[in-house]
């Protein structure tokens, strides 16, 4: 059997291919680019792009509006601004609206009706936290302005007041029939000047003037629940009189 021999030749290659093998397991994955540039070590850029989706999200969340191109996303507090802010406007447009009015046009806060001469007429009625007007009735009711007219009427337009809520009748306007009765005033379907025209839906109106052909002109004080001053004509069968006591 012939003897095997390392020759120079074979020992020199030997020498190159091992060190070749050992360093490329040794090294770390690369990813060449034409060019010869390369991006980092496999394991440093799976972590860059970790931390690139480790996002800070409180800024989504603090409740400041979100904003694109269509449409604006408003916190709960400046929906209720806005919606307190249209309030206000139709409120003033209603105002407006009232005092545009012709003759018999209501009085609102800031504006005097024509023919209005109740003393309490820009007081804040009982619905928005007003109180009680020196006649012990709430400001701007249909009774407190007919009591006022009754009191005008009998010569009286500051205290001591001839008529209040302690010797006419009840803030109800319903109950003012039954207290006349109570009383034995007197009542009639027949209207006179300066009487109180009782209507059973809870109103009372003062009876201003009567025309030649028997209907009834008539001012009052919150008859459309609106606190305000205003004038028509009735039939004369629509309501009940109350007269004047005394």
């Amino acid at each position: 059997m012939p003897t095997r021999r390392n020759g120079p030749l074979r020992v020199f290659s030997t020498m190159l291919v091992v060190p070749a093998i050992v360093g490329t397991v040794a090294l770390p994955a690369y990813a060449f680019m034409p060019g010869g540039e390369t991006f980092g070590a496999s394991g440093t850029f799976s972590l860059s792009r970790a931390e690139a989706q480790d996002v800070e999200v409180s800024s989504l969340v603090s409740g400041a509006p979100l904003s694109t191109e269509a449409y604006t996303v408003e916190t709960k507090a400046e929906i209720e601004a806005a919606a307190l802010d249209q309030e206000e406007r139709d409120k003033a447009a209603w105002a407006a609206n009232l005092a545009s009015r012709g003759s018999g046009s209501y009085a609102i806060y800031t504006v005097k009706a024509e023919g209005d001469d109740y003393p309490w007429w820009d007081q804040t009625p009982d619905d928005y936290g007003g109180g009680l007007s020196p006649l012990r009735y709430y400001f701007r009711e249909c009774v407190d302005f007919v009591a006022w007219r009754m009191n005008r009427d009998a010569g009286v337009t500051s205290a001591p007041w001839k008529w209040d809520w302690s010797n006419l009748a009840s803030g109800s306007a319903y109950a003012w029939a039954d207290a006349w009765a109570s009383k034995g005033w007197p009542t009639s379907s027949e209207p006179v000047i300066g009487a109180v025209a009782w209507f059973p839906y809870n109103h009372v109106a003062y009876v201003q003037s009567i025309n030649a052909d028997g209907s009834v002109n008539i001012e009052e004080y919150n008859q459309n629940s609106d606190h305000s001053y205003h004038r028509r004509t009735i039939p004369a069968g629509s309501a009940l009189y109350l007269y004047p006591p005394g």
